[in-house]
């Protein structure tokens, strides 16, 4: 019940309305319970001898049914609006804290995972929080009422009754236990069907190029099958309580009737005592079905909530060291000093080795190599989506680990091959990495990108909606917006992780014209699959098994016979010339 406990947690800021809810459900319980003691005056005062003041009974009557009804309208209310209070906070918490961590962590989920987790759990939590909860304490404290006034008509009696309870119970929470590991691999069946429909939707491009429709349906639909045969199971669970348990309240029944029977002929019990004392009975099991539907509702919130405080429990971060400054712009140097990486899961095997060199401010510096060399997880270390596992990487000599994040990251403008754009405005996504830009910035910067002109010919110009991930753009465009928005935020530091390998010849000249715009006067990182892109480079950084195998410049290591740039530069030679016969 520890996850029960740290949801309860979440409600810690709305206590005053908590506490004005059970004093709802104190009212509730109280009219419940006053509409009982008025079937005694019923019959004892008003249908058995003559009929006397039954104006002033059924008033009375009306009154108790009042008091109940704002008593439930006014517990229903407040306990909804705090549970979906509580539900808000834990998923806003649960996305923000997933969005924080670092990039080892996405690589080993995937997107359709991570969006069941904030969607399918919340959701079952969200249901207990704001239906359950409010079941759960409001039909309690009606059945402690009931089972007082019981006791107040005949303990013997009372006690005959509430002697059934342990077979109440027993079920109750066998039944319960099962729902609730039923449930958590619900969740995770739900999280598959999450992640099946997610990669055949963003694929459905090459879903339909190959003809693979039918296939998909097909694999949708097994993953469905699944989830529905574990959902059937907690339904049969969750459908055997209710009438189980009135069974149970028949014996009971049954029994207080036969009992009650020999006290009203021995004169102990009158028939008014008798009938409400039978109605509070039945009017008991009303509660008890309602808990045994609690009770599994709430083992089903608690099967996800374990699944959102594990990922809650998650920490992968990249944390900022006590006491970390802010970074001050760059004047000098980025400098790589001996540094090595490898993945946490696979402390053993190193992506990179001994890495040591220095970009000077101003520089374009390109990073070659064979797929697999590490050239992308190098310039990863820059913005620390990654830390270095041994060395040190240094701007202006300061340790990136001992600055905010804030600080590294602002200074810091990434392209890559596949530019996520957003489903916003044109002007949003330029704007995204400076929200606060005025309109002329964004146009200007959009000019520099060489994306004005086509901006002005598509329908809403900026202010037109582009889709997912830009899709109602070309490659060449989305790249040239991608620009735009690095070239808008004005940082120093600027990372090309091949920004033009996707484009045709005609979109990459674009884009080229508008890199070269984006890199003046800035310190660039570039990784490029064409060598004639990166001829030009002040250094150019040869990586071969995560090591630093060549230093120099294209004219420098052109020369070097044997060597791991004139390799790759006469390999591209060939398949260029393959590609032109």
């Amino acid at each position: 019940m520890n996850e029960f406990w740290r949801l309860l947690g979440y409600a810690k800021p709305f206590r005053g309305r908590l506490a004005l809810a059970v004093l709802a459900m104190l009212v509730y319980a109280a009219g419940s319970v006053g509409i009982m003691s008025i079937v005694k005056d019923i019959f004892d005062g008003v249908l058995i001898p003559k009929p006397t003041n039954v104006n002033g009974v059924a008033l009375t009557l009306l009154g108790a049914f009042a008091i109940k009804g704002i008593g439930a309208y006014f517990s229903s209310y407040l306990m909804t609006e705090v549970g979906q209070r509580v539900v808000m906070d834990l998923r806003n918490r649960l996305f923000r804290h997933i969005l924080i961590q670092s990039a080892a962590f996405f690589s080993t989920r995937t997107s359709g995972q991570l969006i069941s987790r904030i969607t399918n759990d919340v959701s079952q939590v969200q249901t207990a929080a704001s239906e359950t909860a409010a079941d759960m304490v409001r039909e309690s404290v009606t059945l402690v009422g009931y089972a007082a006034f019981l006791f107040y008509l005949d303990a013997s009696l009372a006690v005959l009754c509430v002697a059934t309870v342990p077979l109440v119970v027993y079920p109750l929470v066998r039944l319960g236990q099962r729902v609730r590991s039923t449930t958590r691999l619900s969740q995770e069946q739900q999280e598959h069907l999450t992640h099946v429909a997610s990669e055949g939707l963003t694929g459905h491009r090459i879903v339909k190029a190959f003809r693979a429709e039918a296939r998909e349906g097909a694999r949708f639909a097994a993953v469905g099958e699944k989830l529905y045969r574990t959902n059937m199971r907690i339904t049969a669970a969750m459908s055997a309580l209710p009438p189980l348990m009135e069974f149970i309240g028949g014996i009971a029944a049954a029994g207080a009737l036969w009992y009650a029977a020999e006290k009203i002929r021995l004169g102990v019990l009158t028939p008014g005592e008798f009938a409400a004392f039978l109605g509070t009975a039945f009017s008991m099991y009303g509660p008890i079905k309602k808990l045994s539907r609690v009770n599994a509702g709430l083992q089903q919130a608690i099967a996800a909530a374990q699944r959102i405080f594990e990922m809650l429990d998650t920490h992968s971060e990249v944390k900022e060291r006590p006491g970390a400054k802010a970074l001050a712009p760059l004047q000098s140097t980025v400098e790589f000093r001996d540094v090595a990486f490898a993945y946490d899961d696979t402390p053993d095997k190193y992506i990179l080795r001994h890495v040591s060199f220095t970009a000077r401010a101003g520089q374009v510096v390109a990073l070659v190599g064979l797929s697999g060399a590490g050239k992308t997880t190098l310039v990863n270390l820059i913005p620390r989506f990654y830390d270095v596992t041994e060395g040190a990487l240094l701007i202006d000599d300061v340790d990136v680990r001992d600055v905010t994040l804030a600080s590294l990251r602002g200074q810091i403008a990434l392209v890559t091959q596949e530019n996520v754009l957003f489903d916003d405005t044109i002007a949003a996504n330029i704007a995204y990495g400076a929200p606060h830009a005025s309109r002329a910035a964004i146009e200007a910067a959009a000019q520099a990108a060489h994306a004005h002109d086509f901006i002005l010919e598509v329908e809403g110009g900026y202010e037109a909606r582009i889709g997912e991930r830009g899709q109602r753009l070309s490659g060449g465009q989305r790249q040239r917006l991608a620009i735009a928005r690095a070239i808008l935020t004005n940082a120093p530091i600027l990372v090309l992780d091949e920004a033009t390998s996707a484009l045709d010849s005609e979109s990459e000249q674009a884009v080229q014209a508008a890199l070269v715009n984006l890199m003046r006067d800035r310190t660039t990182f570039v990784i490029a699959h064409r060598l004639s892109t990166v001829r030009h480079a002040d250094l150019i950084v040869a990586l071969e098994d995560g090591q630093v195998a060549e230093l120099g410049t294209h004219d420098s290591l052109i020369d070097r016979a044997g060597g791991v740039y004139a390799r790759l530069h006469a390999l591209q030679i060939m398949d260029e010339r393959e590609e032109i016969l």
